[in-house]
């Protein structure tokens, strides 16, 4: 039994020479360089908080983040180098594990600030939903590029289901944030697939009127999101200090920024490290360097779009498109909130912002990228 996982995965007979000719080098390269990028923003947004809130070492939230950074970094090499038929038999029993501890979270969960989405476990404590999300995307995929099912319409509504099923578990969080995000993968997802993009659109009116309905029929729950916008749209009607702070933060460090540990946004925003790192790196570094982080993203998005065109695999051209929506929506998330572009919500860069949850998900993500842009896997 043994010697057959070995054989699945494809470790036995590894080759560095053969994995590193067939690997996307662009792509490796872009995703190591925001791995070393993050490392590096994670001393600058943290020391602070570590020393004067905290009382602890300076260094203790950048030698968590390092150690959470090598072991995505190296879990990406890991899956990038499996028997990529193995990581699509895999996706069911993942997602299905996933789904499971994520039902969990309204249970036994921990609660933050009125939202419960984390599960702890006596040594550590993680998010569940970072983990499903692209587990997710591999089994809409593999619904919606199934030969099992005669009509097409039957895969969206049994991926509609899974989607529903998973928004439903965020709604009781609350977590809207991931929701959208979720939401728009999935939209994606179908719209690749051939999906009338009338139709698309119709589902997204019918979105927003699902969640404004929410904020009228619970109140009690969800008031936060009205409040959240009617702060995004006249700041006078609701607290968007933290919003507001981080544009200015963005506008103060200007091109060139006011140097390495001179910014004073994560000394005035609880979450600067998570939520608005890209605040605190303009800030410190320039806006110069938050562009040069856009360009990484883009250039990855750009190079899988190529792929994706020239690919006849509806399988890996659907988990390849969803992958590289969930990584560039939730980037243009981030920085929106940062900008002061779309209201406040909770959402991670992913690769630089702190949070093992986030880092292992994306090192989970960027893998299967990786394996499946590989010259091994079967694109046509």
């Amino acid at each position: 039994m043994q010697k057959n996982i070995f054989n699945n995965l494809n470790l036995k007979y590894f080759n560095l020479k053969k994995y590193w000719r067939n690997i996307d080098k662009q792509i490796l390269f872009a995703f190591t360089l925001l791995f070393i990028l993050g490392a590096f923003f994670s001393f600058s947004s943290t020391s602070i908080l570590a020393d004067e809130r905290l009382d602890r070492e300076y260094y203790s939230f950048f030698q968590k983040h390092l150690l959470y950074a090598i072991a995505s970094f190296c879990l990406m090499l890991f899956i990038s180098s499996i028997n990529n038929d193995f990581i699509t038999r895999s996706v069911l029993p993942l997602f299905f594990i996933f789904f499971l501890l994520l039902s969990l979270v309204p249970i036994i969960g921990v609660e933050v600030k009125g939202a419960k989405r984390w599960l702890n476990f006596y040594f550590f404590s993680f998010q569940p939903i970072e983990f499903i999300k692209p587990f997710f995307i591999l089994i809409i995929a593999k619904v919606i590029s199934s030969n099992n099912f005669k009509n097409l319409n039957i895969s969206y509504i049994i991926s509609f289901f899974i989607l529903s099923s998973i928004i439903f578990l965020l709604i009781i969080q609350p977590d809207l944030g991931q929701s959208v995000l979720l939401i728009t993968t999935w939209l994606s997802l179908i719209f690749v697939s051939g999906m009338n993009l009338y139709f698309i659109f119709s589902l997204g009116i019918l979105v927003i009127l699902g969640f404004t309905s929410l904020v009228f029929f619970s109140p009690d729950k969800f008031n936060y999101i009205l409040n959240r916008v009617s702060s995004f749209v006249d700041p006078s009607k609701g607290d968007g200090s933290q919003s507001q702070k981080a544009i200015d933060a963005i506008r103060l460090g200007g091109l060139k920024g006011q140097g390495m540990g001179e910014g004073i946004l994560k000394d005035s925003v609880p979450e600067a490290h998570t939520d608005y790192i890209i605040a605190v790196i303009s800030e410190e570094f320039g806006s110069i360097i938050s562009i040069l982080i856009i360009c990484i993203f883009l250039f990855i998005a750009l190079r899988l779009t190529k792929i994706i065109i020239n690919s006849n695999n509806n399988f890996y051209k659907l988990s390849l498109s969803g992958l590289v929506t969930l990584l560039i929506f939730q980037t243009f998330i981030h920085i929106g909130v940062n900008a002061n572009l779309l209201p406040t919500t909770g959402m991670t860069l992913p690769f630089l912002s702190y949070g093992g949850s986030s880092l292992i998900s994306s090192g989970i993500v960027a893998g299967i990228i990786l394996n499946y842009t590989s010259l091994g896997v079967k694109l046509e």
